[in-house]
């Protein structure tokens, strides 16, 4: 009696299917830690650029800028971060308490994915899917 040593194709296919359905479970998990991941990336860039607004009022008597692209023209910081999921959509940046060329104050706001996250911003920010400093 000759004994055949292998697989069979049924067999073959049975641990392509399990490899299959496992494989889709995992990735599917791994949506929500990319997600966390690209909110980190968006709270630090909000970090970045609050620096970079402490530099530029530290330099400029006392104030902020009109607008965010000031930060590069004056080397406060090299480029503005871009969204990592969209980087046509930018931070949001308000100065607020503006009297001609001077602001006080300012907002910085990202927009997360993740909803009801441990990620403490400013306590005047009431979306659950924003992050927001204020000076």
């Amino acid at each position: 009696m000759k004994q055949n040593k292998g697989f069979t194709l049924v067999e073959i296919l049975v641990v392509i299917a399990i490899i299959g359905i496992l494989s889709s479970i995992v990735l599917a998990s791994m949506g929500g830690a990319r997600a966390k991941g690209r909110d980190t990336k968006r709270i630090s860039d909000v970090k970045q650029l609050q620096l970079a607004l402490q530099l530029y009022y530290d330099g400029h008597d006392s104030k902020y800028p009109q607008d965010i692209d000031s930060l590069t023209d004056d080397n406060f910081i090299s480029s503005i971060p871009l969204d990592p999921l969209s980087p046509d959509q930018d931070y949001v940046y308000a100065p607020t308490s503006c009297s001609s060329s001077l602001c006080t104050t300012y907002s910085l706001t990202a927009e997360l994915e993740t909803t009801g996250s441990v990620y403490d911003g400013d306590p005047d920010c009431s979306d659950v899917d924003t992050y927001c400093v204020t000076p």
